[in-house]
């Protein structure tokens, strides 16, 4: 089998060459590209594997961030919008989670087959698509079926493109520039975020105000982001680089290509301590799977039926923009105190700090205030105990996933979460319906249990994620 180390080093060797070459010689190997002379060609693409990363790695984790926050988030306030029940958006919604937690079942296709430079444009283009698709079908009588159709597609495309632009991301940068840039992935996402979560849904709900119908403002709103992530696909096919490692992963010898991928599935299976890895995936964030879907509806339901009364535009405002800063914040304080200390440490007292804030959401719906300062400091504080939280998490993903096929490790991990938070999200609509607001929040206090149990069962290395 191939030594992936070996294509590393030969990668990195030809990036530095590449970087030492001359502008006359960049500008004969460009030519060549155009020409379609192949050795021409192939010392152009070398000229280009080495790119700045900040031209890059912000855009591909903007292009990440988007489809996933419109399609688990967007979407709902979207459908609430047009008049679904909570049952119906939890539900429909809940299920769009699968392509997420299936991920890994052709995650290794990803590798075996194509580049990762390949797929994150190819998976670009079909998700700017079915944006315009959104568009094209939100005036129709039959839209909940033809708008759930296209947020399939965009979910599948979306976790596709996840995994190579994760995988593209260890390619194409150096072990010091992934440490380096790792911040700027997580700020450029917690972007995509907000101008998902907020910039989106205030300029459907101003629309609204101005007098458009909702379907109409939710249309025009498609078509902007559409035409946005068309652009940011031909940005990426002109701009991305062409790492040396970037090419289809190496069939084990004597392997054929279904052998070899079930190989590489089993290997994250056979640890002996799995269960409790699968348990702490899955049960973690229990409670605040079924918290975040129901947050929009009881933002934005009348007070006659236990909501705050919020409007479209404020919802966008408060858990679009400012609930996302400090879930930023959250993450950014949670990620330093694990470097100062290690996982191990902060584990307890993230777990503490992420599920005791749901209290607040207990208060809201008991006082139902009408002081706009005074829900957007709730959610704020809430939502920074959920980022602080959340990095516990991550990195136990991240610590469970090291191995051969890291890539693969870490979407297995991804896909267990998205199972976590799938199942609870489908069904917490119904269970608001039937239990109303106010006791929907005690029974989230309730169902935080299970969370502080796996926290309990999970063996760090006390060192792990401390600084050297």
């Amino acid at each position: 089998m191939s030594d992936p180390n070996q294509h590393a080093n030969d990668g990195r060797a030809s990036q530095l060459k590449a970087c030492r070459g001359g502008g006359k010689e960049a500008t004969q190997a460009y030519g060549a590209i155009r020409r379609g002379d192949d050795d021409k060609a192939s010392k152009g693409r070398r000229m280009n594997a080495k790119r700045n990363p900040w031209l890059w790695v912000p855009s591909i984790y903007i292009a990440e961030g988007i489809p996933y926050m419109i399609v688990m988030t967007v979407s709902v306030v979207m459908y609430k919008n047009l008049g679904l029940s909570n049952t119906d958006i939890a539900l429909y919604t809940g299920w769009l989670y699968l392509p997420w937690v299936i991920k890994p079942l052709w995650s290794p296709f990803v590798d075996l087959f194509r580049t990762k430079r390949f797929w994150i444009v190819a998976m670009q283009l079909a998700i700017g698509g079915s944006f315009a698709c959104v568009a094209l079908t939100l005036p129709a009588s039959d839209f909940v079926r033809y708008t759930l159709a296209m947020f399939w597609i965009m979910a599948f495309s979306s976790a596709t493109h996840d995994i190579a632009a994760d995988g593209f991301y260890m390619l194409g940068l150096t072990t010091p520039e992934q440490a380096a840039f790792v911040g700027v992935r997580t700020v450029f996402y917690r972007v995509a975020t907000i101008a998902s979560k907020g910039g989106l849904v205030i300029l459907a709900g101003t629309l609204q105000k101005c007098g458009y119908p909702a379907a109409c403002a939710w249309s025009i709103t498609f078509v902007v982001v559409g035409a946005f992530f068309l652009a940011l696909c031909l940005y990426h096919l002109l701009v991305l680089p062409y790492p040396e490692a970037d090419h289809s992963a190496p069939l084990d010898k004597g392997r054929g290509v279904v052998a070899e991928y079930f190989r590489i599935i089993t290997l994250f299976f056979r640890r002996k301590d799995i269960v409790v890895i699968i348990c702490f995936f899955l049960f973690f964030r229990f409670a605040e799977a079924q918290l975040v879907k129901m947050v929009a509806p009881f933002l934005l339901d009348s007070r006659a039926e236990g909501g705050l009364g919020l409007s479209t535009a404020q919802v966008g405002w408060i858990y679009g923009t400012v609930g996302v800063v400090a879930l930023m914040l959250g993450g950014l304080l949670g990620g330093y105190v694990i470097y100062r200390n290690g996982l191990k440490f902060w584990l307890w007292p993230m777990v503490i700090i992420m599920h005791v804030p749901d209290v607040i959401f207990v208060y809201l719906s008991h006082a139902q205030p009408d002081n706009i300062w005074l829900i957007g400091s709730a959610v704020a504080a809430e939502q920074f105990g959920y980022g602080f939280g959340f990095t516990a998490y991550t990195m136990y993903m991240i610590m469970v996933s090291q191995g051969e096929y890291k890539t693969v490790f870490y979407a297995i991990g991804t896909g267990i979460m998205a199972l976590g938070m799938m199942l609870p999200a489908m069904s917490s609509g119904w269970i608001q319906e039937k239990l109303g607001y106010i006791h929907f929040y005690y029974w989230i206090l309730l169902t935080t249990i299970p969370g502080f149990i796996v926290t309990a069962l999970v063996k760090i290395d006390p060192e792990y994620g401390k600084k050297a």
